[in-house]
């Protein structure tokens, strides 16, 4: 049986999710470190469209956005960071707010993966 892409791709995100935050606290665990240049890892969409699931519409009425043939998702243009004194440019702010946001994904992707469990269990039940 197939896995539904669902949670296949909501076990993918979780893993990326999960190499994010890796990535994060390395930042913060280094901010006084002298030379440390902060990393971060690509994102997510970019992750997805190397990846073998590329999008289709499978049937006539399904929308595609104008002039993109594949998911068509905006990548953020990340500025480079000023370096400080130490010669390291991490910035704990732009860290903790990276870290809210990976939180933030993890707890929609949670709350769309009970979501899509309570259906499946409903569909059964009748």
């Amino acid at each position: 049986m197939q896995p539904l892409a669902v949670f296949d791709w909501a076990f993918k995100q979780n893993e990326w999710l999960s190499q994010r935050q890796s990535v994060i606290s390395t930042n913060i665990a280094n901010a006084n470190t002298p030379g440390y240049k902060s990393k971060d890892i690509a994102s997510f969409e970019a992750t997805l469209m190397s990846t073998e699931m590329p999008m289709a519409a499978t049937n006539a009425s399904h929308m595609v956005p104008a002039g993109v043939s594949g998911p068509g998702m905006a990548t953020r243009n990340v500025n480079p960071a000023e370096v400080l004194h130490s010669g390291n440019d991490v910035k704990l702010d732009n860290e903790f707010l990276k870290a809210g946001e990976v939180m933030r994904s993890y707890t929609m992707n949670t709350q769309i993966v009970k979501a899509f469990n309570r259906m499946l269990l409903l569909s059964a039940k009748v």
